[in-house]
């Protein structure tokens, strides 16, 4: 940012401040299964919330943040489009409707299993 700010002959903290105010920029690179939570009216009033603070329970992850192993990030959003499904939660291209806390861990099943198939064929080839 101080590069940036040094090139546009402007204060850096100037550059933080549009950084921190688009999504597409980022201090903390993405997870591999990037998973985002509606948080719109329609969702919030579904008790979208509660969705949210379960997948941070299960992936010991707050908003913002990205899991070590970086193959997890969790970002809060204001509104997918998807108000009829209420509450929404969104991975890749696959959108999870009329989430609960309770359709958390399996919802990430799929993902995880993934990961360790992974795993374990990085082991085989060694």
């Amino acid at each position: 940012m101080q590069e940036i700010a040094r090139f546009l002959e402007i204060s850096p903290v100037e550059v933080y401040g549009v950084a921190t105010f688009y999504n597409q920029f980022r201090f903390v690179p993405l997870g591999k299964h990037h998973i985002r939570v509606c948080m719109g009216t329609a969702c919030h009033l579904a008790r979208g919330k509660l969705v949210l603070e379960a997948l941070e329970r299960e992936l010991a992850i707050k908003v913002g943040e990205t899991t070590k192993d970086a193959n997890f990030s969790l970002e809060r959003v204001a509104c997918v489009g998807c108000c009829m499904l209420a509450p929404v939660m969104v991975t890749g291209d696959k959108i999870y409707s009329r989430m609960t806390p309770f359709k958390v861990e399996e919802a990430l099943i799929p993902y995880k299993q993934e990961i360790q198939q992974e795993g374990s064929n990085k082991g085989q080839a060694s």
